[in-house]
């Protein structure tokens, strides 16, 4: 095998030299990802396996925390407010750090700042079995529990995209569609482990269950494929189109420097906030309109079941017709779908909704990372993505607040939709500006 490898190339180089084309490279390269992948799968493909089992986990514990919100109000007595306010925190604090994992992540991959966000995430659930007091829940839950969420999408997309050229659409849907999954299983899980053993134990279980799956998979994460030997998954592009390697591009500082960084980041506020808008409020909407809660909680539940088919079928477009034109198609989806859901009265016109918003949204969220390697490169994509995840969370957390004080101030909810519109029609046209900056190295 080692005669070979040595062959192999020096053959080719030769040829090379004689006919002095670049393309014979490429070949070159395309024979060397062979070589390595022939004797079992392409290792990409682990990478979004093991991604993917993290996605599940990750977000399977951190949505089950409403299922826990009774129970530790009948132990303590708290109040709504101060016992939410410690899954505020952690969202917070998620969101603040993901610029910091970002820059991390390019700096000494995804492997070891899994690992450690995995081990604060189980950490942080094994000493919630410990709760005695309100500082607790913020110590434990706000700050350990947000801090390891704050890994739990930037590391795992920017990952995905340096192992992938060809095909990263559709990689990065299926993992992004483990967020839906999670959420999907957790609570129902949670609940029959807290009937079964009290919240403490469940809080334990999950702990331990965590700490073992999250960080013994990420031990499978490799930052590029360079770490193998082999190159990144190109099918039939051949490399050819944008940006080639895992290290090409803008660094950060250069892509703040770009129009189109400003521009990406606006359009992503405009994103988040439609979106935490909805979730937050479209529930007390349905009610408002004399839905029954398990219908409105169901109105909820079908956007986030729906988003993972949006995540995986948009995904495999954005491999076909580029990122852009799915944010593009995304953000129309939604305008028109929250325009019809200011003149809907009846479930069934909200399901409707639900269902087209669920699809759309999911498709915004997993061309968010293939937009950032087609704008500027690899180089510094986990920076960026972070500088991204935090302008999603900026958006989220005005939109929620500024939705519910229009409410209060006309007594409804459809101003508040129709400022979704409009900024889901921001959000179309600024995508429509956006182009690759080009070729800068450096």
């Amino acid at each position: 095998m080692n005669q070979k490898r040595q062959a192999f190339p020096f053959s080719r180089k030769r040829g090379v030299l004689e006919r002095g084309i670049a393309e014979e490279f490429a070949m070159d390269s395309k024979g060397i990802e062979r070589e390595v992948a022939l004797p079992g799968l392409f290792y990409g493909y682990v990478i979004v396996f093991a991604s993917f089992l993290i996605m599940i986990v990750m977000w399977a514990v951190y949505y089950s925390f409403g299922v826990f919100f009774k129970p530790i109000l009948n132990e303590f007595g708290w109040s709504s407010a101060m016992t939410s306010g410690a899954f505020s925190l952690s969202s917070l604090i998620s969101g603040l750090l993901t610029i910091f994992i970002g820059v991390l992540t390019d700096k000494i991959g995804p492997r070891k700042v899994m690992s450690l966000t995995g081990f604060l995430l189980g950490l942080g659930y094994i000493l919630m079995s410990k709760v005695y007091s309100a500082w607790h829940i913020y110590l434990y839950f706000g700050v350990i529990i947000g801090a390891g969420m704050g890994g739990s999408f930037v590391p795992l997309m920017t990952t995905v995209a340096r192992w992938f050229e060809d095909r990263r659409g559709l990689m990065t849907g299926i993992v992004a569609a483990g967020i839906g999954i999670g959420a999907f299983v957790g609570p129902p899980v949670s609940t029959r482990l807290i009937g079964a053993y009290g919240w403490r134990i469940s809080f334990l279980i999950l702990g331990i269950t965590v700490l073992a799956l999250v960080f013994l998979s990420a031990q499978l994460l490799k930052r590029d494929p360079a770490e193998t030997g082999a190159v990144p998954y190109r099918g039939e592009k051949g490399g050819q189109v944008g940006f080639q390697g895992v290290d090409e591009g803008l660094s950060t500082g250069q892509a703040l420097h770009t129009w189109q960084a400003w521009v990406l980041l606006s359009m992503i506020v405009c994103f988040g906030y439609s979106v935490f808008a909805i979730m937050v409020h479209i529930v007390p909407h349905a009610m408002e309109l004399g839905i029954s809660s398990s219908r409105a909680a169901g109105i909820l539940a079908a956007i986030g079941g729906v988003s993972i088919i949006g995540k995986v079928a948009m995904g495999r477009a954005v491999d076909i017709i580029g990122s852009r034109k799915v944010f593009m198609i995304g953000f129309i989806i939604m305008s028109a779908t929250l325009f019809w859901l200011g003149s809907a009265k009846l479930v069934w016109g909200l399901y409707i909704f639900a269902c087209f918003f669920g699809f759309a949204y999911g498709g915004c969220v997993v061309s968010e990372s293939p937009f950032v390697a087609e704008l500027f490169g690899l180089r510094s994509h986990g920076s960026i993505m972070g500088l991204v995840g935090a302008s999603f969370t900026f958006g989220g957390a005005i939109g929620p607040f500024l939705t519910g004080y229009i409410f209060d101030v006309t007594g409804a909810y459809l101003v508040g939709i129709l400022v979704c519109v409009a900024l889901c029609l921001v959000g179309f046209f600024l995508a429509t500006l956006l182009k690759p900056v080009g070729r800068k190295l450096g």
